[in-house]
């Protein structure tokens, strides 16, 4: 229903939707995967300890700090993004903030307006420079 590509493993099914239309203000705190196709006016995080999956589609504005695990962005971020495992940029995503992540894929057509930062592990991480030259 929410597309083969989140629901082939387990731990990146989408569980929850807060559809087109709908506004939701204050923090949100979920477990499992959750989409958005509506607007969030405060911050997302998953249970600590439980991995999660947040997909943000062409039709959502999110605007607060961001901290899942897998996150998938289509659409309007205004705040930072931590993605402890990986963080997906599709062609219609637009990103006002800092973005720090392990492992990133940033298709054509995306725009960042903010710091990428590499995280090694959980100890270290790693700044990657972006020049406007």
């Amino acid at each position: 229903m929410f597309g083969k590509k989140y629901n082939s493993n387990p731990q990146n099914s989408i569980d929850s939707l807060i559809g087109a239309g709908a506004r939701v203000e204050g923090n949100m705190t979920f477990t499992g995967g959750l989409r958005i196709d509506g607007e969030i006016f405060g911050n997302i995080r998953t249970e600590p300890g439980h991995p999660g999956t947040l997909v943000i589609s062409e039709l959502a504005r999110v605007e607060g700090e961001i901290s899942v695990g897998h996150v998938v962005i289509n659409g309007t971020v205004v705040g930072p993004v931590f993605a402890d495992e990986s963080l997906e940029l599709l062609p219609k995503a637009r990103v006002s903030g800092d973005l720090e992540y392990r492992r990133i894929e940033m298709q054509q057509g995306a725009i960042v307006q903010g710091r990428l930062v590499h995280r090694e592990d959980a100890a270290g991480s790693g700044e990657i420079p972006i020049s406007n030259s």
